[in-house]
């Protein structure tokens, strides 16, 4: 079932995104004056399709990962003299240029929209209060302590874990010092604090910015309770339901949930004998955790359940809500800075300051499209958001066969006064298959090395 669900969200999340990308192709060259031919959600043959007034042909085809605009253009083909006039390779520069960006920015447009809608709708977030300092790290060096809730990472204001995150993983490569706002618990007033770093969360995969700096976020008890069992994995194959609280493991107490997951995933392969309490009766089960390896080589036990929803304290949550006319300055403010944030990883991963196994293909974004599915609405159109800025960045570098490509073939024509030469673009066509299928088979490969 999880398989089936994370296919149907993957397929529904790149439908949306490529459709709406396409139509902004569309829609500006409509409005040049160019005859489109066929829009085009999927490649491959039409499953469905049908022609409107202005002979557009619009289809959905077999293979749903991407799709096209196809525009009369007489380079691809004998144009009708009478037509000559709607041909894209008859237009403008500056004309062939907007319609070439409409469709990463139509990208950006969704993202805001979908940031609009979740400001306005309102979210709920954990107040990011420090739980506890590791000694001897960046924060412990800071003068922070537990209790203390951060204010600002780098003089821009944080209000939940989530943007704290986004900070400090913004600040990869960094030498010197994070600055750091926080205020104790009970004070209005917020003190700066300097966390000496260097070369800041380079080579790590992935960036884990919380444990680097040191901190771990503050959580309510959580009992060792299981909240959800996975089907096929080894926790449902011991008998294991949601509800069964896990008392021992080994004869040994169980304190709490961070207690079992440490030694589960320090177990990985060993069978492990657990006492659980279900419907007041204890019961003895055999569980053997599955062996999953990281990235890095090392082994971890995994067995395919999560842990029962707590309760937060009121005063540990916030909710983020604007009306409708601050939402659009707050969404466009969002927009930008993961907008800049992915522009940025992009230029690190270039020159080494981020690994390239943190690329992401069809399989990781399968799961986490299912995960978010899953996890509720907001968390889809978060990630939904934040794929949309992806693939709009991802279109705008400067790669032939990539919008960004034609762009600067256009910059150029633009500069020099005349076209750049058919034999540059067939080189630079060749050059920008080969960067683009070397990406994907890069992304893919990593893809399947995070399944074992």
């Amino acid at each position: 079932m999880g398989l089936i669900q994370n296919i149907l969200a993957v397929i529904v999340v790149l439908g949306l995104l490529v459709t709406f990308h396409e139509f902004g192709h569309f829609w500006v060259a409509r409005r040049c004056g160019v005859k489109v031919l066929r829009f085009s959600v999927g490649f491959g043959s039409p499953l469905w399709s049908r022609f409107d007034r202005h002979g557009t042909e619009f289809a959905i085809a077999a293979i749903p990962l991407g799709g096209y605009v196809k525009m009369l253009d007489e380079r691809e083909g004998e144009v009708p003299e009478d037509q000559l006039d709607q041909a894209f390779n008859r237009k403008s520069v500056w004309a062939r240029m907007a319609i070439v960006a409409a469709g990463p920015l139509a990208n950006f447009l969704l993202a805001l929209v979908a940031y609009w809608a979740l400001f306005v709708a309102g979210t709920t977030t954990v107040v990011p209060v420090v739980g506890d300092v590791t000694p001897q790290t960046p924060a412990a060096e800071a003068g922070l302590e537990s209790g203390m809730e951060l204010t600002a990472i780098g003089g821009e204001t944080v209000r939940s874990w989530d943007e704290v995150n986004l900070k400090l993983v913004a600040a990869i490569g960094a030498s010197g010092s994070l600055e750091i706002e926080a205020r104790e618990e009970g004070s209005s007033a917020s003190r700066s604090y300097r966390a000496p770093v260097e070369n800041w969360l380079v080579g790590q995969d992935p960036p884990a910015p919380l444990a680097t700096l040191g901190i771990a976020p503050w959580r309510p008890d959580m009992p060792a309770v299981i909240g959800q069992v996975m089907e096929g994995e080894p926790a449902a194959e011991a008998g294991l339901q949601a509800g069964d609280r896990v008392l021992s493991i080994d004869d040994r107490a169980v304190s709490d949930w961070p207690d079992l997951v440490e030694r589960v995933r320090a177990r990985p392969g060993q069978t492990l004998s657990l006492e659980v309490e279900r419907n007041g009766e204890s019961k003895a089960l055999s569980l053997t955790p599955r062996i999953n390896r990281l990235e890095d080589g090392s082994e971890i036990g995994y067995i395919g359940a999560g842990v029962a929803p707590v309760d937060w304290p009121q005063q540990y949550q916030r909710e983020i809500r604007y009306g409708p006319l601050d939402a659009v300055g707050q969404a466009a403010s969002r927009t930008a800075e993961m907008t800049l944030l992915t522009f940025d990883a992009v230029r690190k991963m270039v020159v080494g300051l981020i690994s390239p196994t943190n690329l992401s293909g069809p399989i990781t974004i399968a799961r986490i499209a299912g995960d978010t599915a899953r996890s509720g609405l907001e968390s889809f159109i978060n990630f939904m958001a934040y794929l949309s800025i992806s693939l709009g960045v991802l279109n705008l570098l400067p790669i032939p066969v990539l919008d960004g490509g034609h762009l600067l073939y256009y910059l150029v024509e633009a500069v020099r006064g005349r076209p750049v030469s058919e034999r540059t673009q067939a080189v630079g066509l060749k050059v920008g298959l080969a960067l683009v299928g070397t990406l994907m088979i890069m992304a893919l490969y990593f893809d399947v090395m995070r399944l074992w």
